[in-house]
């Protein structure tokens, strides 16, 4: 028995990791097997998942499976937007430019600045005691 073809992509934004499996199907989003309604319970945070799907006209089309793992919700759920955007290229190369002009492929390669020693924070500092 022949799997489903399916198309992948992964996406990543500060600490979080998502695999995102595209199937052709009725729109169904599962993301750690479970519904992403019940993972993303704030409906911006699920806007921000179909916003690939919206620009390619592809809504409905697809069954995406992802794995997500590491941050926090917001992370999770701007890595997940990367890996259907990347995945959506597998299936059809002519979907990158739309994608790109909308600033879905682009990695956001920020992250968290490491605590330096001798300060409370990255950057803050101790309250300072002329005497």
């Amino acid at each position: 028995m022949a799997a489903p073809a399916q198309h992948i992509g992964i996406g990543r934004r500060k600490t979080s990791t998502a695999r995102v499996y595209l199937r052709a199907g009725n729109g169904q989003v599962t993301v750690n097997r479970r519904p992403y309604e019940e993972y993303f319970p704030l409906d911006w945070r699920g806007k921000i998942i179909f916003q690939p799907f919206e620009v390619t006209g592809t809504t409905g089309q697809f069954d995406v499976l992802v794995n997500a793992k590491g941050g926090g919700l917001t992370g999770q759920v701007e890595a997940i937007r990367l890996g259907i955007a990347r995945a959506l290229i597998d299936v059809n190369g002519d979907y990158k430019k739309p994608l790109r002009d909308a600033g879905l492929l682009t990695r956001d390669d920020r992250m968290v600045e490491r605590k330096k020693y001798g300060r409370p924070k990255a950057r803050k500092r101790f309250q300072f005691s002329k005497r």
